[in-house]
């Protein structure tokens, strides 16, 4: 499991990193600045939390468990519904989709709450 979170991590900041550049390059004349800053907080916590997948990957190698491993995933789901719904809102102008973002938010809290419980149970 801790390669599938450190290779989950990779990916999720590299898609991070073109992501945040077509939001500063090409979205930048298109968007208005509110949807702008809409799309960069996608960006941010997207990047949070592709970092936290390598805390995942190094805690699931030391203290291997359910908790750990329900982490990563908590953290993977809620990258792609917290940042995936801004990301389609503004792209989309879908406003409706403003609505599932706090489920994505709460998956990234479960996330840290599990790696927490996870780390904390560790021997």
């Amino acid at each position: 499991m801790d390669r599938l979170f450190a290779l989950a991590g990779a990916k999720l900041a590299l898609l991070g990193v073109v992501l945040g550049a077509f939001g500063a390059h090409a979205l930048r004349e298109r968007l208005s600045p509110e949807d702008l800053a809409i799309f960069e907080t996608g960006v941010r916590y997207q990047m949070y939390h592709a970092l936290a997948l390598f805390a995942v990957a190094w805690a699931a190698s030391r203290w291997p468990g359910t908790a750990v491993n329900a982490a990563g995933w908590m953290f993977i789901v809620g990258v792609l519904i917290f940042s995936g719904s801004l990301y389609a809102l503004v792209l989309t102008d879908t406003r409706w989709l403003g609505a599932i973002t706090p489920v994505g938010g709460v998956a990234l809290i479960l996330g840290w709450a599990l790696l927490a419980w996870g780390i904390f149970q560790g021997r």
